[in-house]
């Protein structure tokens, strides 16, 4: 069903690969105006080139507030409103234990993550508010509603996110704007890639994350992210906000361990009594 995002305009961090470049394909598709924002210049305008009179790139570092606000007034300026803000930028930062973690690793992955997500929802806000509608969505992941599933600064920032979520969406809710984030798993896209040492192996990847997946032989896909991110910025998810939609097979339900109790058994009363009678 095409033209779900008829009429809108999207602003997106981290435009120009991964989940950002797939969505600005898909939410164009989809009938939208996008303001596509990254570091990468040379990929981040050559997608824009090919979406044509429906995109604009412009630099935007999400660490620094005046190139997120920039980026949010482009959408303004270029397309005049702003309805769907996706802040979607996002590295895997520091690695390795607590003790020997460098303090200018942990502070730069929350810059990007944490820092970067208040931006955008603090700028969105300031143009969705006047116009009394909107969507934020912003990238979590389920190292975000988990423990032991991303290196410890990713995970922290991660949850921040997931707790930014929810206060912004107390508040905006008076002004009719939804806000919601998205918690994948790991996804066949060329960070996660990379962890392998070739970031361009997606084949490869979704391979290896269907090997492991709850849903057996089916690793994640881009797709997968990008189809939760188009519902929660349609209006087909008018009524939800405040939520954290997990793309993770089930894995965070339990679903990639062994089910507890799956023999069938007698009732178990009091004191390890066994049956109903017991």
């Amino acid at each position: 069903m095409a033209g779900r995002l008829e009429g809108k305009v999207a602003a997106i961090t981290g435009a120009a690969s991964g989940f950002g470049a797939a969505a600005a394909r898909r939410f164009v598709l989809e009938g939208a105006k996008v303001v596509m924002g990254d570091i990468q210049d040379a990929p981040g305008q050559a997608l824009a080139d090919e979406l044509g009179d429906a995109a604009r790139y412009v630099h935007c570092d999400v660490t620094i507030e005046e190139q997120v606000a920039n980026m949010v007034d482009t959408a303004v300026s270029e397309f005049g409103q702003l309805d769907i803000m996706y802040n979607n930028a996002g590295i895997v930062g520091s690695v390795g234990p607590i003790a020997t973690t460098p303090a200018d690793e942990w502070k730069r992955t929350f810059d990007i993550h944490v820092h970067g997500t208040f931006y955008g929802c603090k700028h969105a806000a300031r143009v969705m508010i006047p116009r009394k509608a909107g969507s934020i969505v912003s990238m979590t992941s389920t190292a975000g509603i988990m423990g032991g599933l991303g290196p410890h600064a990713y995970a922290a920032a991660k949850h921040a996110i997931v707790g930014i979520t929810k206060n912004v969406a107390a508040e905006l809710a008076q002004h009719g704007i939804r806000v919601n984030c998205i918690a994948p798993a790991g996804m066949a896209t060329a960070m996660v890639a990379a962890l392998s040492g070739d970031h361009t192996a997606i084949e490869e990847t979704e391979k290896a994350l269907a090997l492991a997946s709850p849903l057996k032989g089916r690793g994640g896909r881009a797709d997968d992210v990008v189809n939760a991110a188009l519902w929660l910025a349609s209006d087909e998810a008018g009524y939800t906000s405040g939520h954290t939609l997990t793309t993770d097979a089930g894995y965070t339900t339990g679903a990639a361990f062994p089910t507890p109790f799956a023999e069938r058994e007698d009732f178990v009363a009091e004191a390890g009594k066994r049956g109903m009678d017991s």
